[in-house]
């Protein structure tokens, strides 16, 4: 890397193998788990960050009140989630400027982001103020909780614009190669969210209110606080009014991240409609099922950090022509993933019931957790390779492929299969589950199989690759 380039990680006395943030040389295992861990640890405290309001309110609150909040929080997650995922095309385009050595790029990507995300955030905010009522009876929230629903619901909608900017900046900085930052930002907003919650909800007893108060004030300090520590950073920024607006680069966002955020809408929503497949069995069945999720949503964060952090590691790497490093840390992905998730199969296979007991005493519930967690736990093994292989497309921009394959699994396999295992006699939540990870083994050998012609591809353009 060049001088600028050095700056860009704040690190120029360091050698490209000793610098964190260069994924294009030094120890390859060492860079993804540098970059990776801290991924993770975000990702952790994102999951936990929603769990806190529930907890607050739960325990100071009503339970109507409890109720508006679970409601809200899903309409809000849903929001995050697609922010979120298109919000990746950012990192994948850092890198790949950083890679190619051509960080002058990086300043009018930025300025056309803020634009494009400060619209989306603009609307988001009509939709979440001006129309929380109709989204609340959407969500089919109990009679008693409607207005607490909406009014959530109505004061995150408020602070979007704070929301939104967080998970912007934390692309920036992890394509940037600084994944530590992030990790950062969500510690001060969690530690934020807490005291803000035991305030407004236990001392000043605002119930719904005092928890929506609180996650946008969370989320308003780490913004304020990534905005800080980028400009600490010397990575040759020069924004001014001609780098905002709409150009080519709002154009490259769109069509990398458009894909990403649809893909994973539709991965959400398949969710929902497996869910209302097993209310139909009852409701220990369905309790069961809602805590098997919690469960699982902490089991999936190793693949989901794996995931963003070969994008960005595959990025830096194909900007500097190294496909051979992009594909090979790809393989030593999958292999840290592989061994991750065969550890997460254990626990969650033979000891899903004491995970389920974390959350409910009601023994039946417990069981019927452990059941669909008994079908459902193949999916942390399976993922290792499909999600691995998910970075790696992402990596290369080809984030049309990754939504086409995630609707392939969602509509060919995932709601099939498990509507077919909730219609039978005596339906089995073990089969049930089964259908994540055969969708996600659907999508492995559909990755494995694009590989042949994206190869093809790849060595028409590029005269150094290695098979991958």
């Amino acid at each position: 890397m060049n001088s600028n380039n050095a700056d860009v990680t704040s690190a120029a006395k360091l050698t490209p193998e000793e610098d964190p943030g260069n994924f294009t040389a030094g120890s390859i295992p060492k860079k993804i788990l540098r970059f990776m861990l801290p991924v993770l640890g975000a990702l952790v405290l994102q999951a936990a960050y929603g769990a806190v309001d529930l907890l607050v309110v739960g325990r100071f609150g009503t339970t109507a009140g409890l109720s508006g909040v679970s409601t809200g929080s899903q309409v809000l997650n849903l929001v995050t989630l697609v922010i979120t995922g298109s919000s990746m095309s950012i990192t994948v385009l850092i890198s790949r400027y950083l890679g190619q050595k051509r960080p002058q790029e990086i300043s009018p990507l930025l300025g056309a982001g803020f634009t494009l995300y400060s619209v989306v955030a603009a609307i988001l905010f009509v939709i979440m103020v001006f129309f929380a009522g109709p989204l609340t009876i959407l969500m089919q929230a109990p009679a008693e909780a409607v207005d607490l629903t909406a009014t959530y619901i109505r004061i995150c909608g408020a602070g979007i614009f704070f929301i939104v900017a967080y998970n912007v900046l934390s692309a920036i900085f992890r394509g940037l190669g600084d994944s530590r930052s992030p990790l950062i930002f969500v510690g001060i907003a969690c530690a934020v969210n807490v005291v803000g919650d035991l305030f407004f909800v236990a001392v000043l007893h605002m119930n719904v209110a005092g928890a929506a108060l609180a996650t946008v004030m969370a989320q308003a300090v780490s913004v304020v606080f990534a905005l800080l520590m980028l400009r600490k950073k010397d990575i040759g920024l020069h924004l001014s009014r001609k780098s905002f607006g709409f150009n080519h680069y709002s154009a490259s966002i769109l069509q990398i991240g458009i894909p990403l955020a649809l893909q994973d809408l539709l991965t959400q929503i398949s969710f929902v409609v497996i869910c209302a497949f097993v209310n139909r069995l009852g409701l220990n069945a369905s309790s069961g099922y809602g805590v098997a999720c919690k469960i699982i949503n902490f089991a999936m964060l190793v693949p989901s950090a794996l995931m963003q952090s070969l994008a960005a590691f595959v990025s830096m790497n194909v900007g500097a022509g190294k496909e051979d490093r992009a594909a090979k840390g790809t393989r030593i992905g999958m292999g840290i993933g592989l061994v991750i998730g065969t550890c997460v199969f254990c626990l969650v296979y033979f000891a899903g019931d004491i995970l389920s007991s974390i959350f409910t005493s009601d023994a039946a519930v417990i069981q019927d957790s452990f059941l669909y967690l008994r079908g459902f736990t193949f999916e942390s093994i399976v993922t290792a390779v499909l999600f691995s292989m998910i970075g790696y497309y992402n990596g290369h921009e080809c984030t049309l492929w990754t939504m086409c394959q995630g609707m392939a699994q969602t509509f060919l396999v995932r709601i099939p299969f498990a509507y077919v295992m909730s219609i039978q006699p005596n339906a089995s939540l073990t089969m049930i589950g089964l259908a994540s990870p055969l969708a996600s083994l659907f999508g492995s050998i559909l990755n494995l199989l694009y590989l042949i012609p994206f190869r093809k591809k790849l060595r028409a353009g590029v005269d150094r690759h290695e098979d991958f």
